[in-house]
């Protein structure tokens, strides 16, 4: 059985796992920077399982941050029929790549 967590950032759940690489929502943070994650829903180690209400209480991730980077470009295009009303601009969304390291219950 795998050891994972899910954790809440940025507005956002993510599974993990220690050794994987997850891209989430922009961080404060350097390269090489140490961070934690607090916010954790739920632990599984093997076949004991701990879910929060809403979050463990004492559990933490830890990760370092790998780089802050921004993500593909895409086109948001606005059109509206029969005015010649025509708006193309496009966004990159910022993202920080993280490796975990360690899961505490």
């Amino acid at each position: 059985m795998t050891t994972f967590a899910i954790i809440e950032t940025g507005g956002k759940q993510y599974q993990v796992s220690p050794d994987q690489t997850v891209r989430i929502e922009k961080l404060k943070g350097e390269k090489g920077e140490a961070i934690s994650f607090d916010k954790v829903l739920l632990v599984a180690d093997g076949e004991a399982v701990k879910v929060g209400k809403p979050f463990v209480a004492g559990a933490t991730v830890s990760a370092q941050v790998l780089s802050q980077a921004k993500g593909k470009k895409i086109r948001v295009f606005k059109y509206k029929a029969k005015s010649k009303y025509r708006r193309t601009s496009g966004h990159r969304q910022l993202y920080t790549e993280v490796l975990i390291k360690n899961i505490y219950s």
